[in-house]
C-alpha cells in the first residue's frame, strides 16, 4: 500500500501545483478534486466566460491496480511523462504510467 500513498501524494502535489497557476481569464477557477479513499483526482475549471458557464473536467487521474492511470488531459502537458520524472516518485517506470485513451488490449 505504501506504492500507493507514495502515488497518491503525487499526482495531489502535481495537481495542485496545475491549480495555482492563475488562468489567463480571471473568471475562471480551476479547483482540485480529491477522493483519497477511492484514489480518484481531477482538476475542474469552474466560471464564466461572458455570459457563457464554463464547467468541465481539465483533468482526471486514477491510481488502480497499483498504476497511474490518466483518464482524461484536457492540456497540452505531457502529464505522465512529468508524473514519472517527479523525484517522489522514482519507482514509477513509464509502463505504469496507462493513458485510458488505449484500449484495454493495447496496455
Amino acid at each position: 500500500m505504501a506504492r500507493v500513498d507514495e502515488y497518491a501524494e503525487c499526482v495531489q502535489g502535481y495537481l495542485k501545483q496545475y491549480a495555482s497557476t492563475k488562468h489567463s481569464i480571471q473568471q475562471i477557477e480551476t479547483q482540485t478534486i480529491f477522493d483519497t479513499e477511492h484514489h480518484h483526482y481531477q482538476l475542474m475549471n469552474v466560471g464564466w466566460i461572458d455570459n457563457r458557464r464554463v464547467y468541465g473536467s481539465v483533468l482526471h487521474i486514477d491510481i488502480k491496480d497499483d498504476k497511474v492511470w490518466i483518464q482524461h488531459n484536457g492540456t497540452e502537458l505531457p502529464v505522465a511523462e512529468e508524473l514519472v520524472a517527479l523525484a517522489a516518485v522514482r519507482s514509477v517506470s513509464s509502463a505504469k504510467a496507462v493513458a485510458e485513451r488505449r484500449q484495454p488490449r493495447w496496455r
